[in-house]
Formats: structure tokens, C-alpha cells, sequence
């Protein structure tokens, strides 16, 4: 058992210490915003942020996890993440789906960090996360169009 900070809540979980956050938060808490993919950490359609660093959940453990704020998906907030939310529907991001939230999760972390990202900064911090329609281009346009509305004029 386990007590985590979770979207800014204290949640108390049944898991060992070797499960994987992914499992956690998909089949303890169901939340299924956070996408398994590979669960090996090739693919990052399991990103989530860990005390605001984009994280895999597939290959964090709870033993890891030593008081670190997680946020998913569903919890995802501030003006970074509006901004990229906007852009993402502006621009039609999402064709299937199904890396988005990890693409999200990393595009608000990079965001946090460097506010006005190049190119070669956005396809390093997202490098991690497969693709299969192969929206990079309007991920890296949507990164750049919330980035440009997010700093100050």
C-alpha cells in the first residue's frame, strides 16, 4: 500500500513496489488517459509529468516514487497546457489519437522548461514518443504556435 500525489490529490493505493505506475494508474485507479503502448519504454505513449519532467509510467516503479507529484493527462493544467490544447485543435493535430496525450504531457514539460523551443529542442524532447500516422510536423507546428502565444509580445 501506498500513498501518491496524484493531479494534485493524495491517492492511497494496494501495489507492490516493483508494479509500474502505468499499471497503477490504468488499472488501480482507471485512469486511461495514460496509454500503454510498449511497456518497455520505446514508444512513450505512457508520459506522464514527475514533479513536472515528462516521465515514462511503464518503466517508473513504485518503488521509485518518493513523494514526486504525478500528473497525467487528465490533470494536465496551466497556461502551457491551454495554449497547447488550442493549437492542437487549431491545427488539427490528432489524426488516430493515440500518442497525443504523451505528446501533450511532453510538449507542456518541454514548454515549462524552455518557453521558446527550436526545432531541434522540440524533436528532443519528443523523440521518445512513436507516432504511427506521423503528425510530427503538426506537433512541432503546434509546439511552436503555443509557444508564440505564450510569450510576451
Amino acid at each position: 500500500m501506498g500513498s501518491l500525489n496524484i493531479n494534485g490529490r493524495a491517492v492511497t493505493v494496494q501495489a507492490e513496489p516493483d508494479m509500474p505506475l502505468l499499471w497503477v494508474l490504468r488499472c488501480e485507479l482507471g485512469m486511461t488517459g495514460t496509454k500503454f503502448g510498449c511497456g518497455v519504454g520505446i514508444c512513450g505513449a505512457c508520459t506522464v509529468h514527475l514533479d513536472g519532467d515528462a516521465s515514462l509510467a511503464c518503466k517508473t516503479l513504485m518503488s521509485d516514487l518518493h513523494g514526486q507529484k504525478i500528473t497525467t493527462i487528465e490533470g494536465l493544467q496551466g497556461a502551457e497546457a491551454q495554449a497547447l490544447k488550442a493549437a492542437w485543435l487549431d491545427l488539427d493535430v490528432v489524426q488516430c489519437g493515440y500518442c497525443q496525450s504523451a505528446q501533450l504531457m511532453a510538449a507542456c514539460a518541454l514548454l515549462r522548461h524552455k518557453p521558446a523551443p527550436t526545432d531541434a529542442d522540440i524533436d528532443a524532447a519528443l523523440s521518445h514518443i512513436v507516432c504511427r500516422c506521423g503528425t510530427y510536423p503538426r506537433v512541432r507546428a503546434a509546439i511552436h504556435q503555443a509557444a508564440a502565444k505564450r510569450r510576451p509580445v
